[in-house]
């Protein structure tokens, strides 16, 4: 029914396409040959009006201080205030370009971060900063952004900083806006979707990995279809996982509406289901982040300056959701919103690049 392999670094850099030095670790991988999408049930439409299409802004704007604090705030339906918490290292290691991170993972006092430097083309890596190591140094957000600089090396507080920081090592991510924390399994998933072009896949196969939160790197793969007759999606962009440890992504099947999509993620199985009820109004142009909230059991569907919000559980069956189930914020920044994460009380984290950054909500419920 399915196969198991064990890869060695060759075989992954033949069919990868990426360099054949030999890592250190070794992944399984599993070949879903089941079908993994549900035959979609008939759809219903929902007229949540009061989400409005944000388009992408013709050019983004940089943050207002590049080296200081900045605010984003909302300024259209429920009220947040983000506040910068970490001003994310430029240079990153060795001089590496880390000005675009791609998504984030908030998991307990772990900051996860996905780097895909345009330049490697499908591949990156991933750095750990250790928060509870980050408050108990003082560190600012000045003294983090610096802290692989030429002029760190002569700073005993800089050097202190490093040691909270564990960069992983390069792997293959696809183009990266898809790390996701299970909150039942407590394990680190993202999507392996390799891209030709922004949003050109090259494969209509769907890649699922299993992330070490220790070693950072991939340790399982499932490959699979996710096909149903003549209805086919190649896999998700972005990730998240409820506290069932269900899996969910969402996409933009035309210009204004939004397919929600629910499922389980085994350890030799993966299978989806689209959702009944399409959402006519999307919040924005790039689909760029989802996230959980286990304070409200709310997903949070992420584009540039708009995100809306529904309860996980009005999605089940043939779905529950009314307009009014739907929140939705919208903000005047002109940022690029990469991710978003929520920590296990509700604190929201929203990543913004240009200047590369992570901000802080004051809200547990928005």
């Amino acid at each position: 029914m399915r196969k198991i392999h064990l890869w060695g670094a060759l075989l992954v850099s033949l069919i990868w396409g990426v360099s054949a030095t030999v890592p250190a670790h070794a992944m399984t991988t599993v070949d879903q040959r089941a079908a993994a999408l549900a035959t979609p049930a008939k759809l219903r439409p929902l007229d949540d009006s009061q989400v409005h299409f944000v388009p992408v802004p013709s050019s983004y704007a940089q943050a207002a201080n590049l080296h200081g604090t900045n605010t984003i705030a909302s300024d259209q339906g429920s009220a947040v205030t983000f506040t910068t918490k970490y001003l994310l290292p430029t240079p990153g290691y060795q001089g590496e370009a880390w000005g675009d991170p791609q998504s984030m993972a908030v998991v307990g006092h772990y900051l996860y971060v996905v780097y895909c430097p345009t330049a490697w083309h499908n591949r990156g890596r991933i750095v750990r900063f250790n928060m509870s190591r980050l408050a108990s140094l003082k560190a600012t957000p000045q003294q983090i952004q610096r802290v692989y600089t030429i002029a760190a090396n002569l700073s005993a507080k800089e050097k202190q900083i490093r040691t909270a920081i564990k960069v992983g090592p390069a792997f293959v991510t696809g183009h990266g806006q898809s790390l996701a924390y299970d909150w039942k399994t407590h394990q680190l998933y993202m999507w392996c979707d390799r891209e030709s072009a922004p949003r050109v896949p090259v494969s209509q196969y769907g890649y699922l990995q299993q992330l070490s939160a220790s070693t950072l790197a991939p340790v399982h793969r499932i490959r699979f279809r996710l096909r149903a007759g003549d209805f086919a999606v190649p896999g998700g962009h972005v990730l998240a996982f409820d506290h069932r440890g269900r899996a969910y992504f969402w996409t933009r099947p035309n210009p204004t509406d939004v397919y929600i999509y629910q499922g389980r993620v085994g350890r030799h199985h993966v299978d989806f289901r689209l959702t009944s009820q399409v959402l006519k109004h999307g919040p924005g142009t790039c689909v760029q982040s989802m996230a959980f909230n286990p304070n409200n059991d709310r997903l949070y569907l992420v584009a540039d300056e708009s995100i809306a919000s529904l309860p996980v559980a009005k999605l089940a069956g043939r779905g529950h959701l009314t307009d009014q189930d739907v929140k939705w914020t919208h903000f005047a920044s002109k940022r690029e919103f990469e991710g978003l994460s929520f920590g296990g009380n509700g604190q929201a984290y929203l990543l913004s690049n240009h200047q590369p950054e992570v901000l802080a909500g004051n809200a547990l419920d928005w």
